[in-house]
């Protein structure tokens, strides 16, 4: 197996395990679980993205929709550093902004490079029902190269 399979391989899974990872923040917003501090009101700010991060989370951990989904959380994670983080000072580790730093730039990265394996965005593309021109990565195609 060649670096390119494992990269493929390796990003499949990076995106899972940031979709279930974020799944986590939407269950404490929206059920109080695990510890929160209560369930917010759902039409709330807070609400929407506690409906963004479980549902977009759980699309990341299938890989379904994957690009336009990381896209969202991309910006939803921008939005929230900006909000609720720097107003507390410029620098991340001082404001505690570096997980939502952190996600955005990951869920960023999502958006140009795909969901890798293991996904249904790439189960989709093979069956040649994928209704988007977004070409799907796989083992196979990265050999040609």
């Amino acid at each position: 197996m060649n670096q390119s399979e494992w990269t493929i391989r390796v990003l499949g899974v990076l995106r899972m395990v940031a979709g279930f990872m974020f799944i986590a923040h939407g269950t404490q917003k929206l059920f109080n679980y695990p510890a929160g501090s209560g369930a917010v009101e759902i039409f709330s700010l807070m609400g929407v993205a506690g409906v963004l991060e479980f549902v977009g989370g759980a699309l990341l951990v299938v890989g379904l929709m994957t690009r336009p989904v990381a896209f969202v959380l991309s910006g939803l994670m921008a939005v929230a550093y900006f909000m609720a983080h720097a107003p507390a000072g410029f620098l991340p580790l001082v404001n505690k902004g570096e997980l939502a730093v952190l996600y955005s730039f990951l869920f960023l990265y999502f958006t140009f490079a795909g969901p890798g394996a293991f996904s249904l965005d790439g189960l989709l593309a093979r069956r040649g029902t994928a209704g988007s021109s977004v070409e799907i990565p796989h083992a196979a195609a990265v050999q040609s190269n």
